[in-house]
Parts: C-alpha cells; sequence; structure tokens
C-alpha cells in the first residue's frame, strides 16, 4: 500500500531536491524501491520548523524542540526497510512519535500505524501535520513509550526512535511471533541499531550497525 501525497515544495524543497536525497539514498544501500518512492514525495520540510525548512532534504538529523530530532533520512530509510523485509508487516507500533515523519513514512507503507508519544507538545504537532497529509490511519497515544501499547498489541512490528539502555520487556511481550522490533540500543556514546525477531523458542537479536538517537526517558511531559 503506497499511498501518494501531493504537496509540492519550492526550492531547496522541491520535488528534484527531493530526488536527489533519494539518489543519495540509493548509493548509501537502501533497495527498498517502495520506501525510496515515499521518501521521495514525502514533504519532509513540514516536519521541521520553517526556519530550517531549506535544509530538510539534507541527509542529517535537524531539532524540532523539547530536545528532540528529527531522524536523518538515511536513519529513517534504514528502519524502514529493515521493518518491512520478508513478509512486510500489517500492524506497526512506533515509539516516539517526535516530528511525526517516522510515523508518515510507515502510514503510506502499512495498514496500521499506532505510535505512542511521551512529549504532549511534540505529539500535537505531529497530529496536526497528519491531518494536513490525510493520513487518518494513524492511531495516537500520549503515554511513555517504555509501555507500549498493550491494548493494540500484539504487533507485527515494533519500531523505536530513541535509544534504551536494553530493549524494553514491555515491548518484546507485545511482538506477535514472527514479528520484528528495529530498535536503538545502548548508551548515549555507544549505541548499536538491532533488530530482535520473535520465533518460537524465543527472541533472536542481530545487530545492524552504529547510530546516535536521543535516549529513550520515561514519564511523560
Amino acid at each position: 500500500m503506497v499511498v501518494k501525497l501531493d504537496v509540492s515544495g519550492v526550492g531547496m524543497t522541491s520535488q528534484r531536491t527531493r530526488n536527489r536525497l533519494t539518489d543519495r539514498l540509493r548509493e548509501q544501500g537502501i533497495v527498498n524501491e517502495a520506501v525510496l518512492q515515499v521518501m521521495a514525495s514525502t514533504p519532509r520540510h513540514l516536519f521541521v520548523d520553517e526556519a530550517l525548512a531549506h535544509r530538510a532534504y539534507e541527509d542529517t538529523a535537524l531539532p524540532i524542540g523539547n530536545s528532540q530530532t528529527i531522524s536523518q533520512p538515511y536513519i529513517v530509510a534504514r528502519m524502514t526497510e529493515l521493518l518491512l523485509q520478508d513478509v512486510p508487516p500489517t500492524s506497526v507500533l512506533e515509539v516516539g512519535t517526535g516530528s511525526g515523519y517516522q510515523t508518515a513514512i510507515l502510514a503510506q507503507l502499512v495498514d496500521q500505524v499506532f505510535t505512542v508519544e511521551r512529549i504532549s507538545a511534540l505529539l500535537d504537532r505531529a497530529l496536526g501535520r497528519f491531518r494536513q497529509l490525510g493520513l487518518h490511519q494513524i492511531k495516537s497515544k500520549y503515554d511513555d513509550g517504555h509501555l507500549g501499547w498493550t491494548e493494540k498489541g500484539p504487533f507485527d512490528a515494533i519500531i523505536v526512535t530513541a535509544s534504551p539502555r536494553e530493549v524494553p520487556v514491555a515491548l518484546l511481550a507485545q511482538l506477535q511471533e514472527g514479528g520484528r522490533l528495529i530498535i536503538p540500543v545502548g548508551d548515549p556514546e555507544a549505541q548499536t541499531l538491532t533488530m530482535v525477531k520473535r520465533g518460537v523458542d524465543g527472541f533472536e537479536t542481530t545487530s545492524v550497525e552504529p547510530v546516535r538517537f536521543v535516549p529513550l526517558l520515561g514519564g511523560k511531559l
């Protein structure tokens, strides 16, 4: 399922600029064409402050307020590609809505996206962007991401956009058999993008590559 967004930009936010970004993602090893298509059509400049819009299609993380960032496009593409490989998921839990950019990418590729955010101001802004883009299939919850969303689980896949020191047990419990969890794990100085698959006999963990994310914090703000 690929939803086509029709939100144009000019200059540094134009379609030509977006296409250059996806060309760079291909050069960095992203091969899933559905992911690349959605990355090219999604207006990342709407997910950052207007003052940073001219940098929206650089392959870099950018601040979004509340000591949080919008992830580097390569990382968004890589995590999404990992989530979709083998058997594409139907229902996905995202922990850490943030700007909503990763959420918007997922919502154009899977049937159901459930997203949890602990900072109310960020969630409110993200929900406005989803409405603007017509992404009505996204369900959101204001809560501590460590807890996941038990009532909506189990999930075919879970993606976490901030880094805990260890994988939260509650998230593992909400993963469907045959499902996968994509999560950065580690302390602020050393984190590893990690894939956890749930099988009949337990969990299989694979280290993917070094990354740098903000920490996954508890509580609500």
